[in-house]
Formats: C-alpha cells, sequence, structure tokens
C-alpha cells in the first residue's frame, strides 16, 4: 500500500512537502515497490520530522536552550557498570535458576539500558566533546559483552538522516522477514530473534567495511571480556551476553524496538511512549520528539512535549511497551511490513555514501 489516502493527523502537523524526484528516482522507487509490496510505501513526502522542528523551533524559540548534552548520563552509566560487575560477583555460586531470573530481570534491564546509553552517546550527548562520547560509549558497551558502540553509531546517524530510506535505513526489517514470520507463533519467535535481527541485518542490507574506531571497540570489548572470564569463568561471561540477548527479546523494555515506527494506526511513522520505564531508557520513549530535535538529551524531551503541546498531544502514543509486544504478537495486521518505507536517495547517491564509508566512520 502507499500512503496518498492514509490519515496523516491533523493539518498543522503534515509531513513534508512533496519530493521532487527525477525519473531516474521514480524508476528505481517502482522497482523496489515492486518487489516488497507488503511495506507501507510513502511515495509523495519526505520524513516527517524536520518539517515539525522547523514549526517548531518558529513558533518555540526558546526550545533551543535544551539544546546540549546532559551531565547526569555519566554517573548513570558508571552506576549501571558497577551494578552488573557486582551482580556477577554475588551470583557466582548462585543455583541456575537464580541466575537465570536475575539474567533475565536485572541483566537484561541494565544491558539494555547500555544499549540506549550508547544511543544517547551516538548523538554525543552525555559530554562536551566528541572524543569522551566515544569513550564513553565503549564503557557503556562492556557490560554488554558484544562490541556495538562504534557500529550502531554508523548505521544509527543514517536512521536518522534517511529514515525510511531504502537500504540506507537498517532498522527496517528486510522483505524475507515479512515474508517468513506472518502468524503468532512466528511472531513470537521473531521477537525473541530481535537481537539477532538488529545486529546481523545492517550486514546483509547496507554492509560497511569495519572502521577504526569499530577495531578499537572491538579491542576494547574482548580485554574486558577476558577480564570477566578469568576472574568468573564462563559463567560470570554469559551472564552479561545473555543479559543482553534476552534484554533485546521478549523484554519489557525491548518494547521499544517495536513501538518506535511499527505502524499501528496508518499514516503515522514514529510513536511516543509516555510510561514509567522511560526513567531506564533516557527517555527514549519520547520518540516523537527525538526524531524532531536529535541533539537534545533525553532528560529534556519531556521539556520539549511541555513547550510545544500542540504538536504532540494529538499524536496517538503508548503508554506501555509490554502492551505493544503483545498487540504486535495478536494482531494479524502488524508484522515485520508494518513499516513505512521511501526511496528519495538515487542508487548512484547511495553508492557515493557507501564509498566514503557512510555519514559516519
Amino acid at each position: 500500500p502507499t500512503l496518498h489516502s492514509m490519515c496523516v493527523g491533523p493539518e498543522k502537523l503534515k509531513k513534508g512537502s512533496p519530493t521532487e524526484d527525477d525519473d531516474t528516482v521514480r524508476a528505481e522507487r517502482a522497482k523496489v515497490m515492486a518487489a516488497a509490496p507488503g511495506f507501507y510505501w510513502d511515495t509523495y513526502t519526505d520524513e516527517p520530522h524536520a518539517s515539525r522542528r522547523a514549526a517548531i523551533v518558529k513558533a518555540h524559540p526558546e526550545i533551543k536552550k535544551l539544546f546540549g548534552h546532559c551531565p547526569l548520563t555519566k554517573w548513570k552509566v558508571l552506576a549501571s557498570v558497577m551494578i552488573q560487575l557486582m551482580s556477577i560477583h554475588l551470583l557466582q555460586d548462585a543455583s541456575w535458576g537464580t541466575w537465570f531470573f536475575c539474567c533475565y530481570t536485572l541483566s537484561g534491564a541494565i544491558n539494555h539500558m547500555m544499549t540506549l546509553a550508547m544511543h544517547e552517546l551516538s548523538h554525543n550527548l552525555g559530554a562536551k566533546k566528541h572524543i569522551h562520547n566515544r569513550f564513553l560509549g565503549f564503557f557503556a558497551n562492556l557490560p554488554m559483552g558484544i562490541p556495538a558502540s562504534a557500529s550502531f553509531k554508523r548505521y544509527h546517524m543514517e536512521h536518522h538522516r534517511y529514515q525510511g530510506e531504502d537500504v540506507l535505513d537498517v532498522d527496517i526489517p528486510t522483505a524475507a522477514e515479512g515474508q517468513i514470520f506472518t502468524n503468532t507463533p512466528l511472531k513470537i519467535i521473531w521477537c525473541f530473534l530481535q537481537p539477532a535481527f538488529y545486529s546481523l541485518r545492517p550486514l546483509f542490507v547496507n554492509p560497511k567495511d569495519p572502521g577504526f574506531w569499530e577495531k578499537v571497540n572491538i579491542t576494547i570489548q574482548v580485554a574486558f571480556d577476558l577480564v570477566i572470564y578469568n576472574f568468573y569463568g564462563f559463567k560470570g561471561l554469559l551472564y552479561l551476553v545473555f543479559g543482553t540477548l534476552l534484554g533485546m527479546g521478549i523484554h519489557p523494555v525491548a518494547g521499544h524496538f517495536i513501538a518506535e515506527h511499527y505502524v499501528m494506526n496508518k499514516g503515522q511513522e514514529t510513536y511516543s511512549y509516555y510510561g514509567c520505564l522511560n526513567w531506564l531508557t533516557f527517555n527514549v520513549g519520547y520518540h516523537n520528539e527525538h526524531h524532531d530535535f536529535p541533539f537534545i538529551p533525553g532528560s529534556n524531551l519531556p521539556k520539549v512535549r511541555a513547550i510545544a503541546p500542540e504538536f504532540y498531544d494529538e499524536l496517538p502514543h503508548y503508554h506501555s511497551w509490554s502492551k505493544v509486544i503483545v498487540d504486535y504478537i495478536w494482531d494479524p495486521e502488524v508484522g515485520p511490513f508494518a513499516r513505512i518505507k521511501r526511496v528519495t536517495v538515487s542508487d548512484e547517491e547511495k553508492k557515493k555514501l557507501k564509498d566514503k564509508g557512510g555519514l559516519v566512520k
């Protein structure tokens, strides 16, 4: 389906202006749409956030006072890493039942929180200098057991710049995922395997050669993992890695993966969540606000909504990430295809971007 006839909310909240294509882009779009017709294809507009940002800044110029970094982020990251290390120490002689319970609840929640700390730091919102955000991201990555910070930053910047763009936005499932995971049992499996899809999908859709910072990230992570293995054995290392995998699968905090951009209200591309789990996730639930202003730290995102309620209060939003997961699994109308895609960048432009290593190296 296309979005020509879909409701996009009040006129003041309409999406970006019509994209001006040349014949090449139109032909490439038609080819891609024919290959994967199950997605919601936006053939008329750009992503909605740039136009809304301009409208909000015009109406509320004081919002610029919220720009900058949050000085508390580094302390939250430090506390979380220390809790994980203390947990490994306290659980080294625990039964496997107790170990698994803590791995899912505590390690799962904290390690998912650290993925969102890396998200915050990928936008350089944890410190004034870019290099400090880089290494703070590596530090937040440590309890996850798997190197991810540097690669996440490279792909995430393109998710913001090219939201919904075929090939460039690897947050969107592949056509194969949409064709395979079509019913409730299979969507349960898809949710369990979300960590694998999230980490491996970019390697197939838009692979990038490892850069300098990815090599630094891997070196630091492997060294940390070896230290954990030396002192706490395989069980200690598994506590970190399984915590990451469980916390990104069917877990209350992982509901944000689906809640952010899966189409539950036809025509709406991004959704916010205003529940209590924002306390653990650097307010990533304020996702419309975040995409509108990716240079405002999570600690200030509630203030964005407070300053400009007329732009957000009428947008459908969530209060439970757990319910989002349940609805996704049980609703036959929603699946991996429930994403808005577009083609506004030519294959030639995509190749140029790839050849230079992407927006960020």
